[in-house]
């Protein structure tokens, strides 16, 4: 298991967009391909991520080690709605800490918060049961694609948070 790193939180900047950008390109790819619909990897390259940041930057907070962003969460209504880490980072507490942060601004105005995982993403499925979170549903999420909604399979997570 890799040393606990040194992370700091802070609200992500328009600046950011790149590197949050490369995080989740690389993090989506580990975590989904083969447990999502082959209709969806078109619409997950790179320049995807990279149109899909900018949007989210007022509601995504960053983890920081030195001056590297090692990963991301962001929070839609009482949603997680992602939390990616750099392989770099992995094990060390940073996902850890962001979820933590994501529960927390949920938790100002909501009881609950929830998330969605692919069905086979064991790695996020295991991590999320240990935080304390508990595995409510299946749910058919709609992910999100310039053409429209991908169904993907999911569970829902919930946690309460209040």
């Amino acid at each position: 298991m890799p040393e606990p790193l040194e992370i700091t939180l802070r609200a992500a900047s328009r600046a950011d967009a790149a590197d949050i950008a490369a995080v989740w390109h690389r993090g989506w790819s580990d975590g989904h391909l083969g447990n999502v619909p082959e209709a969806l990897h078109a619409h997950r390259r790179l320049v995807d991520f990279q149109k899909r940041v900018p949007p989210r930057i007022p509601t995504t907070t960053v983890a920081m080690v030195g001056q590297e962003i090692v990963g991301f969460v962001t929070v839609h209504d009482n949603e997680v709605e992602q939390l990616y880490v750099a392989a770099s980072a992995r094990g060390a507490g940073v996902a850890a800490a962001l979820l933590r942060h994501g529960e927390k601004v949920i938790s100002a105005r909501y009881p609950k918060a929830w998330l969605a995982v692919a069905v086979g993403n064991a790695r996020a499925r295991r991590f999320y049961a240990r935080e304390g979170w508990s595995d409510a549903e299946a749910l058919d999420y709609p992910a999100e694609t310039a053409a429209g909604p991908v169904m993907v399979a999911c569970r829902r997570y919930e946690k309460v948070v209040r």
